[in-house]
């Protein structure tokens, strides 16, 4: 089944799209990014990798690279058995529960999370975020949620 992907676009002609890829046991072993680069003329970087041989294995990346072919891409990922997930569907803050302590600010690396001077509340940023998942530990009110 075929997910519509978010593509955001970046400078000049360069596009990019935060993942989450869900391999089958049978592609684990598979070349499946290196063939991104190769068909596709994509630029990826790992932002999280738990792979293991004869199981199933996880990977979110960024992929970067021209529109056409970055969608192009997504579609034989999806093609070649492997779900693909935005991964701003997959982390979330559950504003209902956030009481805007600031403890999850100094853990995260990529200041995803983020305080406003001028209201001082915390404030979450998809965009910046590559699911350390520091955040779920060091909420003391298990604000964050990740859904892999």
């Amino acid at each position: 089944m075929q997910v519509n992907i978010p593509v955001i676009k970046g400078e000049g002609s360069n596009h990019r799209s935060r993942v989450v890829l869900h391999f089958p046991p049978t592609l684990v072993e598979q070349p499946i990014v290196c063939q991104l680069v190769k068909k596709y003329d994509l630029d990826f970087i790992i932002l999280r990798a738990d792979v293991e041989l004869n199981k199933k294995g996880l990977m979110v990346l960024e992929l970067q690279g021209r529109e056409g072919p970055l969608r192009e891409g997504i579609v034989f990922l999806q093609e070649s058995g492997i779900l693909v997930q935005s991964l701003s569907q997959d982390v979330s803050r559950l504003d209902d529960r956030c009481t805007h302590c600031g403890a999850c600010i100094t853990i995260c690396p990529s200041e995803a999370l983020y305080l406003d001077r001028g209201d001082r509340k915390v404030y979450f940023d998809q965009e910046h975020c590559i699911a350390c998942e520091l955040c779920i530990k060091g909420c003391p009110v298990r604000a964050m949620e990740i859904r892999f």
